[in-house]
């Protein structure tokens, strides 16, 4: 027979017309023909890895950018002027970056490949009217999987026969707590996170078992279909990649146009066509700049050292910028702004409420109420509250790796940590009063029970839903331990002030009983309660979450929750870290992901801008998510970690991974993995991430008054019919040398106060703004009128030779651009507010650059290999002369415009 699979009906079916619908008797199973035709026409149950790019192709693509175009040139140019050494150095660099960025690609094979890996190697199976242990991949749809406590979900099911069924599908759905399972139909329009009666592929059975029907395997289960999304995924460049880009583009003509003209114009004026050819290569040469992609990779990998030791480690180096432009941040909510692990932050016990200080799994923490620490003997209702917690529970904390860890349902974790803020030991309790029976948690009843020993008598306590436990009660345990009235208003009054606050709230009450009563059956808990108290718990934020949020928040930074949790309970917590809305007013906008559903796509950047919390979100929705806020301008950065994350994670300008906490298939996805978890780590990396583009920036502008510079210094000889003031092996030595003894050195330039004052760079913004492109304007005319001054002085007026005057031109481009780092360690502020003192590295590299000039001045090796001669001591006071100009002009254009103190922006608008 043939099988129809439609992923949107299997919910909204009875299961009796779902296995009809498979073509399966569910007593039986498959029959084992009918498994292998099944196998031939679905294949095997696991997510095939996509076809990527070929390896070399990959390889080629990475010469495929304007300035490497550039580069290239040069390594043709200086081969033409057989320069052996220099052609093969800055080939070096080409191929260095060529591998550097092939070996970052293949981000989607790897996230893939991890989902993969989710999938469970065996499972049992019904066939042929017995069960069978068999490998996962063998399911086919319409085999009858059994599941249990313990047990990953092999495929999508439907399920028929559920018994206490509890699964955990936090890394699919983002809900932070076990999802209870029923076999009921469900409405059509239903969101994933809400289908009650399906279980899917790779989620964990926390508790009760359950017979169900495969209806998807593979590439088409909910896994298998993140899959194809995270493929599908776009990689987006980077601010930076986008500036160099464009940058790249606009240096390659203009240096082209600038060859051509000299060319052009030296053969006009009656030049030899070969020698206006070389000078065209010679200006060429010097305007190239070629230490631009090696400073940018040095940069950018400076940035990943630092931000590793902040516990952030980037996968891909542009990352590194993109967070510091980053202006929104979405954040998942469960295990990334909260602890992901269930807390009890209220007890309502003998009519008073009473509040327990703490987070998580640790027993750190005291109970309080008005105001003051509380003695739990002072408080006897309490006690027998919290007591009741920690029998009617089946949970366990283990040690590992150094943290407590919950083994069974958070909520019942949650209780036995709050027993032990009270004194009460899980050990002591279950051996004073050991269990006798037990009413497992069933979705129908909403409540659990226990029939414990408590000699001479036995107790049977109950734990559960408020409405269901209440309506069982006859009276109430009052303050002193005794009973009293049941003021069910009262009661639901608490209920409704811990609602408020995003708690879940759990009711607990007992019975008294023989000793005779053996076993525990629901006629037993009908009626005759006695009302112990209330239990209100929530996953809490993480303090650093909030200090990080509010950092964010003033550095400009829109922060969103997008969660798979409940609406009710997203908004609680976004009011408890501080999230706000945009505009003056900063409202807490909240949607649900059925209200996102019907939101039109022409709507959603303008709903998406204006929403702090999205919850009950779908993986495709967190997708559409990210597209709309990137439509509207925003580089966006998502966080998360579960699988559910992942096409969000990779869609994201940079995706953000928990590496404690997170899934492989969301660690493959992102850009950078945070090593502790911790959201405020996200705050420094945008903060190191500014740095790291204020510092290039830096670089840029210091490096092209150099290449400009040389450029009209050649021009300008030329047009002039004048003998070359430089040679091109000249600049070859004088651009290679800047740039590792001098550029390289604003790479370690401390980071600048309040990097996190101001609002996140305009990703429209140019590279370089207009005061930048002025003062790099200011610099170049200065190199000029100094170059050729000094040049024609020491012909003329010192009686020096060519080959002495060409060595004086080549000394004072150097002395200007020693000068001129110390004006760019700040391109606001004078360099007597930072200190002369605080970059080391850059006294270090100006001396070296210094004694390298010396070399190249009087040492007869380079005079020969560079065509340079000594010069007179006099010569050098003119050479200092100049590069005093540069810097004294420098300095007052900054106090011009930003005053004696500077602007608080470290890059001027």
């Amino acid at each position: 027979m043939t099988v129809i699979l439609n992923d949107k009906d299997w919910h909204q079916l009875p299961f009796e017309k779902v296995v009809d619908a498979l073509g399966v008797n569910s007593s039986t199973g498959l029959a084992a023909e009918e498994v292998l035709r099944r196998q031939k026409e679905f294949g095997p149950n696991r997510v095939t890895a996509r076809r990527g790019t070929p390896g070399w192709v990959k390889f080629l693509q990475q010469f495929n950018q304007p300035l490497v175009y550039i580069l290239l040139i040069a390594v043709v140019v200086t081969a033409i002027l057989r320069e052996w050494i220099d052609s093969s150095v800055i080939f070096g660099v080409v191929l260095i970056n060529a591998i550097v960025g092939y070996l970052q690609e293949a981000k989607a094979e790897k996230a893939i490949d991890a989902l993969s890996k989710m999938l469970p190697v065996e499972t049992t199976v019904r066939r042929d009217g017995g069960k069978l242990r068999i490998r996962s991949e063998e399911l086919v749809p319409g085999d009858v999987v059994l599941l249990q406590s313990g047990d990953r979900v092999p495929a999508d099911v439907r399920l028929i026969h559920v018994r206490n069924l509890h699964v955990d599908e936090s890394a699919l759905t983002g809900e932070s707590l076990p999802v209870a399972k029923h076999p009921d139909p469900l409405a059509a329009d239903t969101i994933l996170a809400e289908r009650s009666n399906l279980a899917y592929a790779g989620t964990l059975v926390t508790g009760g078992e359950a017979e169900s029907v495969v209806w998807a395997i593979g590439d088409r289960t909910e896994t298998g279909r993140i899959g194809g999304l995270i493929a599908g995924a776009v990689e987006l460049s980077t601010p930076l990649t986008k500036k160099i880009a464009q940058f790249s583009k606009m240096a390659l003509w203009v240096i082209m146009a600038l060859a051509a003209v000299t060319f052009a114009v030296g053969v006009a004026r009656g030049g030899h066509p070969a020698d206006m050819f070389m000078a065209a290569v010679a200006l060429a040469v010097g305007a190239i700049p070629e230490g631009l992609p090696a400073a940018v990779t040095i940069v950018l990998a400076i940035g990943v050292s630092r931000m590793a030791r902040r516990h952030a480690i980037i996968r891909k180096l542009p990352a590194v910028e993109t967070l510091g432009s980053t202006t929104v941040i979405c954040s998942d909510k469960t295990g990334t702004l909260t602890e992901n692990q269930m807390t009890v932050r209220d007890v309502f016990a003998g009519g008073r409420f009473f509040s327990v200080t703490g987070v998580g799994y640790e027993a750190a923490g005291v109970l309080q109420t008005d105001g003051a620490d509380a003695d739990p003997a002072e408080h006897p209702a309490l006690v027998e509250c919290l007591r009741a917690g920690v029998l009617c529970n089946d949970s366990h904390l283990v040690q590992k790796d150094g943290r407590t860890q919950a083994q069974g349902d958070p909520t019942e974790a949650a209780m036995l940590v709050a027993g032990e803020k009270a004194g009460l030991s899980r050990t002591a309790l279950h051996r004073e009063f050991p269990r006798v029976d037990v009413i497992p948690f069933e979705s129908e009843q909403m409540f659990r029970a226990t029939l414990n020993e408590a000699r001479p008598k036995r107790v049977i306590i109950v734990v559960g839903a408020l409405e269901r436990v209440l309506e069982r009660c006859d009276d109430a345990l009052g303050g002193d331990g005794g009973r009293s009235a049941l003021d069910r208003d009262a009661i639901h009054r608490a209920a409704e002030e811990m609602a408020s606050h995003g708690l879940r709230v759990l009711a607990l009450a007992r019975r008294e009983t023989d000793a005779a009563h053996t076993r525990l059956v629901p006629e037993d808990v009908s009626r005759g309660l006695t009302f112990l108290g209330l239990e209100g718990m929530i996953d809490p934020p993480r303090p650093e979450a909030v200090a990080s949020v509010r950092e964010c928040q003033r550095a400009g930074i829109a922060v969103k929750m997008i969660t798979g949790d409940h609406l009710a309970t997203a908004r609680a917590i976004a009011g408890q870290i501080g999230l706000q809305g945009p505009g003056e007013r900063r409202a807490l906008a909240a949607l649900s992901g059925r209200e996102l559903e019907n939101v039109p796509d022409r709507d959603l950047p303008e709903t998406a801008e204006r929403t702090s919390v999205f919850a009950r979100v779908a993986p495709e929705q967190k997708l559409r998510l990210v597209k709309a806020l990137q439509s509207r301008g925003h580089v966006v950065a998502m966080t998360g970690d579960g699988v559910n994350d992942a096409p969000a994670l990779k869609q994201a300008d940079i995706g953000v991974a928990m590496g404690i906490t997170g899934t492989d298939v969301a660690k493959g996805a992102s850009d950078m993995v945070l090593t502790d978890d911790n959201f405020a780590s996200i705050e420094a990396a945008v903060e190191e991430g500014r740095s790291v583009f204020n510092n290039l920036t830096k670089f840029i502008v210091w490096t092209l008054p150099t290449n400009m510079g040389e450029a009209l210094v050649l021009l300008t000889a030329i047009l002039l019919g004048k003998v070359l003031p430089v040679l091109p092996v000249q600049l070859l030595w004088v651009n290679m040398t800047t740039v590792l003894l001098l550029g390289l050195m604003l790479v370690f330039e401390p980071k600048e106060p309040d990097l996190m004052a101001y609002p996140p760079r305009d990703p429209k913004r140019p590279l370089l703004t207009n005061s930048l492109v002025q003062r790099i304007g200011l610099v170049s005319i200065i190199m000029l009128a100094g170059s050729f001054w000094l040049f024609l002085w020491e012909l003329r007026a010192a009686g020096a030779t060519v080959a002495a005057a060409r060595t004086a031109v080549i000394n004072v481009i150097v002395l200007v651009e020693v000068a001129y780092l110390f004006n760019c360690r700040s391109l606001t502020k004078s360099i007597f507010a930072i200190g002369w003192f605080a970059n080391r590295w850059a006294i270090a590299g100006s001396m070296a650059m210094v004694g390298a000039q010396l070399l190249f001045t009087y040492a007869p090796v380079m005079n020969t290999l560079f065509h340079t001669a000594p010069i007179e001591p006099g010569a050098w006071m003119r050479i200092a002369g100049v590069a005093a100009v540069a810097f004294i002009a420098v300095e007052i254009d900054k106090w011009i415009r930003f005053g004696r103190h500077g602007n608080v922006r470290a890059i001027p608008e």
